[in-house]
């Protein structure tokens, strides 16, 4: 901390440097579109050329964020708004001279990637605080991405609304039109009368990587940044109303083992179901029975090389839902190397899982949130029932958090799991208490930070964390310092940590350097340094140290990229340590590794990604080689091929010369967005493992789905003995909403 204290000054020093001179300020004078009532609702299918549209006053003049900030655009957006009684509509015309073969759409997922895709998007603030966004996308096609956001830094990515969108394609550009239930907004319950909400439109071009906005934005931050919004003017939104989401699921289920007694294991019926209810405009309950996440994409195999647990990211809707109230922490940026520790009081996938990812029965759970202008809060409880080798288990999460001043946070977050008695082993109990801080110092510089206390009823389980971090974001540097600290006793039940018993310091940061004399085609030069430094919380001993020179980093005006990394390293081991099966024996380790890595335009038919890496690796060395090559000939049709292979030359105790290979394919056949078929095969060399993954989405009406999965695991169990088992699962949810 001391060390943070050091540093505080010169982050503060950046303030008025050069580096921060493009940073400009909010305008005081806000854009404003204005929203007309709609006397006949239009026709949602992508033209806007119904009378309602052809009356409304329009806002273009859209102004580059990149390549170059500030300037007119070269195509531009046209963009109107209208309502009534049911819906917010906006329509928006993306000019283009490139006509219908200029478009980039490489596949039609919903939550599409963001970097791959031409798009437009909306990001609304209801409570026109300057700091909640609700933000509505889409691409050519008519895919839907949606998240929410909070300060731009909190972000639900894998919320889904209720929300319609169609699109045109055109000789002269595209077209979207969008229709937003108002029940799917959140926003102040009015006081009658015409109200404000802030709003800004932005749109990538991939085929230039031109990216611009409506309301003119730093290019270092994201158009989430709602205090550089313009303002929608005119609406007049009805009062909160009975606003119930009733999601009713039925699933069958085919089970085969092929080791077991008889092959086939009777089929299984199974009925659940979830309850929605906005009680307000700032509020919302969540209530599941029977919770079941059939449909939830598996989980990736890794190989892992390092001393850090592997964190496996969420992938059940309901617990995606407002995670970013509840999963605060310290994560690593994949933007930036920031380092590899994570610490997170609260981790949701400790909760209807064991400790291999496979599922455990969930009797019922119950979550509620409140958002507003100052302050939000929310509670979760989560009951999952017992089975042969798991006793039950009852979660409970409540979170709150205060905002104060233009853009700072005070909350604290405590979590709770009671474990109950089974054979022989007596009823136990684990607890985190958390409070955390997020402020900004300037546009460019803030500080998060937390500290965390656990306590259980096994006196080896209690034990206490924290972290500072501060970060620095201009449009031509970004920089951080992270120091955290996890004692050996820490113990988070519901949470995650990385690695315990470590005081971590973590300094980096790279250049963003844009000038005319660079080549054609290249859009910066981003070099940059990295650094990670690991002691012993107990012992106070160095235990490992790297240092990443990334003295070439290029980025491509297509959106490609090229670097170059050099990283010296120390390890200290103190305990064997057994990378992939193979035993590092305690000592002291020097050793240099040298990396590469490259990246395509992901928007163009056939895109690559490919990294290299070499030198030493504790004792010995070793080589990595990893790509993926994806294959898009049309937006319907997507084929993707993985592969990693670790080559292992003299390490460990035996002197070992291994290869270990990683290699998966996925495909997606799309009919049209809302009915996909996709497939996913991995298999792990070294553990002998093969998964698959098929499934087929068909979205009747919006959020309503009909499933179809096959998954099939094969593996060698601990006496070299094959085995496979195959489950078949059909499934099918209905929303109605009142």
């Amino acid at each position: 901390m001391k060390l943070l204290c050091k540093f505080l000054p010169l982050f503060l020093a950046l303030q008025n440097t050069v580096w921060g001179q493009e940073v400009f300020k909010p305008d005081s004078m806000r854009r404003k579109i204005i929203a007309v009532p709609a006397a006949i609702p239009p026709k949602i299918d992508g033209y806007l050329n119904d009378l309602p549209w052809l009356t409304a006053p329009s806002v273009s003049n859209f102004v580059q964020v990149e390549p170059f900030q500030g300037q007119k655009v070269n195509f531009d957006t046209q963009v109107k708004a209208l309502y009534d009684h049911r819906f917010l509509y906006i329509g928006a015309f993306c000019r283009d001279s490139g006509g219908k073969k200029a478009l980039r759409a490489p596949d039609l997922r919903r939550d599409f990637d963001y970097q791959a895709h031409d798009l437009f998007g909306i990001a609304i603030d209801g409570f026109y605080d300057k700091r909640n966004a609700m933000v509505l996308i889409t691409n050519p096609y008519g895919c839907q991405r949606d998240l929410l956001s909070f300060d731009d830094q909190l972000f639900d990515t894998e919320w889904d609304g209720r929300w319609i969108v169609r699109t045109q394609r055109l000789d002269s550009g595209w077209t979207a039109e969008f229709a937003i239930p108002w029940q799917t907004l959140r926003y102040k319950k009015p006081s009658g009368g015409q109200v404000t909400w802030g709003i800004n439109f932005f749109r990538t071009r991939r085929a230039t990587n031109e990216q611009s906005a409506w309301s003119p934005y730093p290019r270092a931050f994201s158009p989430l940044r709602m205090d550089y919004a313009g303002e929608l003017v005119g609406i007049q939104p009805p009062p909160p109303s009975t606003n119930i989401q009733l999601i009713p699921y039925a699933l069958q289920t085919l089970n085969y083992q092929a080791d077991g007694p008889s092959g086939l294991i009777p089929i299984s019926l199974k009925a659940g179901g979830e309850m929605k209810w906005a009680t307000s405009s700032h509020s919302v309950l969540d209530v599941t029975f029977n919770t079941d996440f059939a449909q939830a994409d598996v989980d990736r195999q890794v190989n892992n090389l390092s001393r850090f647990s592997v964190f496996f990211p969420e992938r059940r809707q309901f617990f995606l839902e407002n995670a970013s109230l509840f999963g605060i922490g310290l994560t690593p940026d994949e933007d930036s190397e920031q380092g590899t520790l994570r610490i997170q009081p609260f981790f949701s996938r400790r909760i209807g899982l064991d400790d291999q990812g496979n599922p455990l029965p969930l009797a019922a759970g119950a979550r509620y949130v409140y958002r507003s202008e100052k302050k939000n809060y929310g509670g979760m409880l989560m009951r999952q029932r017992g089975t042969p080798d798991h006793a039950p288990v009852t979660y409970a999460i409540g979170r709150y958090s205060h905002n104060f001043g233009t853009q700072n946070r005070l909350g604290s977050i405590v979590t709770y799991r009671h474990e109950e008695a089974l054979n022989g082993q007596a009823a136990s109990y684990n607890a985190v208490v958390a409070t955390d801080v997020f402020t900004r110092f300037s546009q460019s510089l803030n500080l998060n930070a937390m500290a965390m206390k656990s306590l259980d009823s096994n006196p080896a389980s209690k034990g206490w964390a924290g972290f500072a971090q501060f970060r620095y974001d201009a449009n031509n540097l970004v920089a951080w310092l992270t120091g955290s600290v996890i004692t050996k006793r820490f113990n988070p039940k519901v949470g995650f940590v990385s690695r315990q018993n470590v005081v971590a310091i973590t300094p980096g940061g790279f250049l963003i350097i844009r000038k005319p004399w660079m080549p054609k085609g290249m859009r910066g030069f981003e070099p940059g340094v990295f650094s990670e430094i690991y002691f012993n919380a107990h012992t106070g001993a160095l235990q490992e140290a790297r240092l990443s020179l990334n003295p070439i980093w290029l980025d491509f005006q297509t959106g490609g990229f090229f670097g170059v990394f050099i990283d010296p390293t120390f390890q200290r081991i103190e305990e064997t340590f057994s990378p992939l099966g193979i035993d590092i024996s305690p000592g002291n380790y020097h050793y240099w590794q040298f990396s590469a890595m490259a990246g395509s335009d992901r928007s163009k038919k056939v895109s690559y990604f490919a990294y290299l890496a070499a030198g030493g690796y504790y004792n010995g060395s070793l080589l990595t080689l990893e790509g993926n090559l994806r294959f898009a000939p049309i937006p319907y049709f997507q084929f993707n091929f993985s592969y990693q292979n670790n080559v292992f030359s003299g390490v460990g105790v035996e002197k070992k010369n291994i290869a270990v290979q990683l290699w998966s394919m996925e495909s997606r056949l799309a009919f049209h967005p809302r009915l996909q078929l996709m497939g996913f095969y991995q298999f792990n060399a070294l553990a002998q493992r093969g998964v698959w993954n098929v499934r087929l989405s068909w979205e009747f009406q919006p959020l309503s789905f009909v499933y179809l999965v096959f998954n099939q695991r094969s593996f060698e169990d601990d006496v070299g003995q094959r085995r496979t088992s195959r489950h078949l699962i059909g499934k099918i949810s209905y929303l109605k909403q009142f």
